[in-house]
């Protein structure tokens, strides 16, 4: 019944997408069936990204995943695949123009990003009343496959990530004592606090304090004095790279050496850059793990790094998966049909990517195990 809503409200929501489908068109450019004449299902994918501004480095991880598993994918000769990218900035307001632009063409069959939380928050609502599959690559916080039956991710959530990181923490330091330190003015960062403060009480750990501060803070001295006094065994922080960076060297040169815990927004070897040694005692759960004993992960780590000049981190991991996984989804569906490929998508079990096991559970989450590192001596290492 939610589907055949659906159906129905993308129809009579907005005027010029009427038309559109109306036209009844979305498969992929210059092939009336989808199919490019080898036989391969050809589609159009969109991609919002936060190609420019100071959250970049994600965008470009993220879109230099996309671009490798893109030029594997086409090479293989089943699926065709066309990646037309939009720059969101990071803000709420251009990633939605950007999915109204993509939604509106009809040769766009599904979009992947946007790359935020918050992005997501208004253009998951959007895609998903116009039938359109989306699906995050980077989109961490609570709530967001459960906007509709056209939204998916294959991002590890923090619901996730933050509890299995906490727990190692608990076991290495014997910890009882927290302080919790986060983003209180973005939808990731306190999605993130909220799984930190849930995780610690169940856990029985004693939160000494909970201090806030804004996203681009430069001065952390009052909220880092006060946990200072307080001692605690842990410093649960959610925040971006780049606030969570600086929050990490300000605490270092004022004496305060007890290791952090991070969300997915802290994993980032953008944290090492910025920070230098003050990084060390970062510890964060992620689904991927470049010096990995897998082959597929050698392989991919190596093309990264010969093509783009570094190491690829979790961002360009899980695009690169996130490609593959739709690329299945359209071989799947056999044609490049928004529909039908959201069902071809919902179906996807035990997805054997550069990630591990991948399979989305009934509302389009991720089902998979996490990996806990700690960075030790400038670089991340498994957490033992």
């Amino acid at each position: 019944m939610r589907k055949q809503l659906k159906k129905f409200a993308k129809f009579t929501a907005l005027s010029s997408l009427l038309v559109l489908s109306a036209c009844g068109g979305n498969q992929a450019a210059g092939d009336e069936d989808g199919k490019s004449s080898g036989g391969a299902v050809k589609a159009d994918i969109g991609v919002i990204s936060y190609i420019s501004g100071p959250g970049a480095a994600y965008g470009e991880a993220i879109t230099n995943g996309l671009k490798l598993a893109k030029e594997e994918i086409n090479g293989k000769g089943e699926v065709e695949i066309n990646l037309v990218v939009e720059d969101s900035a990071g803000k709420q307001d251009q990633a939605l123009t950007a999915a109204q632009k993509l939604m509106n063409s009809e040769n766009v069959t599904a979009i992947i990003g946007p790359t935020l939380s918050t992005e997501m928050n208004v253009v998951g609502p959007e895609a998903d009343l116009n039938g359109v599959p989306i699906m995050g690559t980077s989109t961490t916080a609570e709530g967001i496959p459960q906007i509709g039956d056209y939204v998916f991710r294959n991002s590890l959530p923090e619901a996730l990530a933050i509890p299995a990181a906490i727990d190692k923490a608990i076991e290495k330091y014997d910890a009882k004592k927290v302080a919790i330190l986060y983003g209180n003015d973005d939808v990731f960062t306190k999605s993130g606090f909220d799984t930190m403060k849930k995780a610690a009480e169940e856990k029985g750990l004693e939160i000494l304090t909970i201090e806030t501060f804004q996203k681009g803070q430069s001065d952390y001295n009052a909220q880092l004095t006060k946990i200072k006094g307080l001692k605690p065994d842990l410093i649960l922080a959610s925040a971006l790279y780049n606030e969570g960076a600086v929050i990490m060297d300000q605490a270092r040169k004022m004496g305060i050496e007890v290791p952090f815990v991070g969300g997915n927004g802290f994993n980032s070897p953008e944290v090492i850059n910025i920070a230098g040694d003050a990084a060390d005692g970062l510890i964060v759960a992620t689904p991927w793990y470049g010096e990995k004993e897998d082959d597929k992960v050698k392989e991919f780590v190596s093309k990264y790094e010969k093509e783009y000049g570094k190491k690829p981190d979790q961002f360009a991991a899980q695009a690169y998966d996130a490609l593959y996984i739709m690329a299945e989804a359209l071989k799947n569906a056999g044609e490049a049909d928004r529909d039908a490929l959201r069902d071809a998508l919902a179906e996807v079990k035990g997805f054997n990517g550069i990630l591990g096991e991948f399979s989305f559970d009934e509302e389009g989450d991720v089902v998979m195990d996490p990996t806990v590192l700690v960075i030790e001596g400038g670089a991340f290492k498994e957490f033992n």
